[in-house]
Parts: structure tokens; C-alpha cells; sequence
């Protein structure tokens, strides 16, 4: 039996997803995130494992071909992947596990896995997500203009997912991401499974000592 619970967190670039999942995994110990395996090369201070479980093309095909992946796909000239593998272990040890993927990785997990809970965080108007791209000072205006794109039609799926959060104020997103988290690691099945023992003893206790 799966006790944790898989996340999906969805959102287009520069909506702060990346800041939030750090920060969120700070305040809670039993949560881990999937590390994605990739074809794309290293950046400067990525370890292999870390960051990304970097791979070429080869191995990850054959990946694909042995069913490896909960989910995978391809990202302008990359590929990336979530290990299956991976995930059910942590899922039947009681962890939870999030998932930062886009859309069509949600659709291919949720497939796969339906009790997933997904959660889609959107920024709070178009000009502060083209600010924030532009603060981050990585992209020219050219690939900050495709990843505009990529976030409108990003964007357009939040009714596939299961809770929506505007990213309007770092601190109250975090909060809202903390309740979602805790309220399903408390759910009824999960707690027993949990504390099976404590609730047995509680069940066949002494009321009279």
C-alpha cells in the first residue's frame, strides 16, 4: 500500500514554482522532490543526481523503451523524465514526493497514478510574469517572447488540476501550499497506515486502569 502522497506542480516559467518548492521543503522533512533524469549538459554547478540525472539521448530511449518513466517528454531540444522506480518506493515509505512537470506530464502521470493531487500555481497578471522573466536576467527578448507564449498555453490547463494558487505574495502562496500538503498527509487512509499500532492499542486500551 502507497501511504504518501504524489504531488504535481504545475506553472508556467517565472511564476515561481522553483522558489516555493525550496522553500516548502524547508518546513517539512517527509517531503522530497523527484529528481528528473535529461538529455540536456550540465549548467555550472549542477551535480549529476542533484540537480538532474544526466543522460544522452541513447539511454534515454532505451529508458523509454524498458517503460522506466511515469512520465516524460520533450522540451524545446531536450528531454526529461520522471523514474517510476523511484517514485513508488518513496510513495511506499511513506514519503511524499513532488513532482515539478508541466501539463502534458501531468496528463501521462495522473493517467498512471489518479489519487495524484495536483496543484497549478499561476502568477498574478501577464506584465508581472514578463517582469520576473526579465529580472532574472537569463533570456534575451526573443526567448523571453517564446516563453510567454509557452505560458499562455500552459496557463489554458489549470482546470485539469486539482488545486489553483496565485503566486501573488510569496509568503501567503507558501502557506497555501503548506495547508495543502498537510490537510492530505492527514488523510483517513494515510493515518492509519501510519499509526496502525497507536490505533490498535487505542482500540483495545484498559478504560479502567
Amino acid at each position: 500500500m502507497m501511504i504518501g502522497t504524489l504531488f504535481i506542480f504545475s506553472a508556467p516559467s517565472g511564476a515561481g514554482k522553483t522558489s516555493l518548492v525550496n522553500a516548502l521543503l524547508k518546513t517539512m522533512p517527509y517531503i522530497g522532490v523527484s529528481v528528473s533524469h535529461t538529455t540536456r549538459t550540465p549548467r555550472p554547478g549542477e551535480d549529476n543526481g542533484i540537480a538532474y540525472h544526466f543522460v544522452n539521448v541513447d539511454e534515454f530511449q532505451q529508458m523509454i523503451g524498458e517503460g522506466a518513466f511515469l512520465e516524460h517528454a520533450q522540451v524545446f531540444d531536450n528531454f526529461y523524465g520522471t523514474s517510476q522506480r523511484w517514485v513508488e518506493s518513496e510513495l511506499a515509505e511513506g514519503r511524499d514526493v513532488i513532482l515539478e512537470i508541466d501539463w502534458q506530464g501531468a496528463q501521462q502521470v495522473r493517467k498512471l497514478m489518479p489519487e495524484a493531487v495536483s496543484v497549478f500555481i499561476a502568477p498574478p497578471s501577464i506584465s508581472a510574469l514578463r517582469q520576473r522573466l526579465q529580472g532574472r536576467g537569463q533570456d534575451d527578448a526573443a526567448t523571453i517572447n517564446r516563453r510567454m507564449r509557452d505560458a499562455q498555453s500552459e496557463m489554458s490547463h489549470y482546470g485539469e488540476y486539482d488545486y489553483l494558487i496565485i503566486n501573488d505574495d510569496f509568503n501567503n502562496t507558501l502557506e497555501e501550499l503548506c495547508a495543502i500538503v498537510i490537510a492530505r498527509r492527514h488523510r483517513i487512509e494515510a493515518q492509519q497506515a501510519r499509526h496502525a499500532d497507536t490505533l490498535t492499542a487505542l482500540l483495545q486500551g484498559d478504560t479502567h486502569a
